[in-house]
């Protein structure tokens, strides 16, 4: 079959499998780059390793590191008709250029919410790794079942108190527009915090300290977004917030839980990029297009591979006092946040129109990496080319 991009709202119902190999190739590329991270872990865990922040995750610790990594994600599979989700091909990607550089890669795929699945790694560590130095647990899931109550749960992005009035872009149209967001229920916000907030975090680490697998001085990782006070009350004052508060919580007990093997929990804040997730949130596409003609005109842009090396390089594996806020989050939003960079994207937002988005924003370069996600917009890729979905090599 032909792959071509098949969008529909805010999300992409194909994905292009040598699209999605040049992708990784990508980002391994620009890790490689950098050079080696002297003193990073050897053994890694990622919940949520097939795109974005986990994506990233596993590959500046395996190609920046030297490291071991197991990942965790629920993809589908190609179909004779039909192709397989972008995370599928990632990870089928990554495993098949970390073998040919000589390193440990094992991607499990299911339900990471389940006990079932925290059964299935802890017996892949112990067979494989006999223990891990870094856990990521990056995943983004709008539905949870819990493992306990066998609960479904389902996140609502809305804000909290009052119907909010907002300016936002429609990113497929382009169009510029102002909408109103109800606010949530008490059930949609505790729901929200059960998918989105923290207690998975401690099951995952709860389930393999019991199993004896955490090595001393393990550290474990979670990722937030703040943002600034044009997108709190859709984001951190709102039902997002609240989970991520959530976060912040389960970091502070399980570091208390990690004392014994002198290890850490830290959440990372970090600077708004272009995800499946981020698209589909009312305001933040605006801000985002806005942000990146700002970062990009300044020079400052990060991409997501680029931002999440920083973090490892110069954060949590330099041997340097780590950039902590007042509640011991890492902050790796500090170029975002500057007044300069502020300063421009709040200057832009009240005059921000359909007509004039080109020149205040950057939507071309919002589109071209919400594609990118899905292996789409690559240089080198043939999109013309008749393809097997269920590529036997990638």
């Amino acid at each position: 079959m032909i792959i071509k991009p098949r969008i529909r709202g805010f999300i992409c119902t194909t994905a292009h499998p040598k699209g999605c190999a040049a992708h990784v190739d990508e980002q391994i590329a620009a890790v490689k780059a950098r050079g080696t991270i002297a003193n990073g872990p050897k053994r890694v865990l990622v919940i949520g390793a097939s795109g974005g922040y986990g994506l990233a995750s596993r590959i500046v610790n395996a190609f920046g590191a030297g490291a071991a990594t197991l990942g965790v994600s629920f993809e589908k599979a190609p179909e004779a008709d039909r192709t397989a989700t972008a995370g599928w091909y990632n990870n089928r990607a990554f495993e098949t250029r970390a073998h040919a550089a000589g390193l440990y890669a094992k991607t499990l795929d299911g339900d990471a919410f389940s006990d079932q699945m925290k059964t299935q790694v802890i017996e892949r560590i112990k067979s494989d790794l006999g223990e891990i130095d870094l856990l990521v647990y990056s995943l983004a899931s709008p539905v949870r079942q819990h493992p306990r109550t066998g609960v479904l749960y389902r996140s609502a992005i809305k804000p909290i108190g009052e119907t909010y009035h907002v300016k936002t872009l429609n990113v497929d149209r382009g169009v510029v527009q102002e909408v109103d967001l109800e606010p949530a229920t008490p059930d949609e916000i505790a729901a929200t915090v059960a998918v989105m907030g923290g207690e998975d975090w401690e099951f995952w680490i709860d389930a393999l300290q019991a199993a004896g697998v955490l090595a001393a001085g393990f550290k474990t990782m979670s990722y937030t977004y703040i943002g600034t006070d044009l997108t709190w009350p859709i984001y951190w004052h709102a039902t997002l917030g609240k989970a991520k508060e959530d976060l912040d919580r389960a970091a502070r007990a399980i570091t208390k839980r990690l004392a014994v093997l002198k290890g850490e929990a830290r959440v990372a804040v970090l600077k708004f990029v272009v995800s499946q997730a981020s698209s589909a949130i009312p305001v933040v596409p605006l801000y985002g297009s806005l942000l990146y003609r700002v970062m990009k005109d300044a020079g400052v842009h990060e991409t997501t591979i680029e931002q999440i090396d920083r973090l490892f390089r110069t954060q949590v594996y330099s041997g340097k006092p780590q950039r902590l806020d007042e509640e011991q989050r890492v902050r790796m939003d500090d170029v975002e946040l500057t007044d300069a960079i502020q300063g421009d994207v709040k200057r832009r937002w009240p005059i921000v129109s359909t007509e004039n988005l080109a020149t205040l924003g950057d939507l071309d370069g919002f589109r071209a990496d919400f594609l990118k996600i899905f292996g789409f917009g690559f240089d080198g890729v043939d999109y013309d080319e008749d393809l097997d979905p269920a590529l036997a090599e990638l």
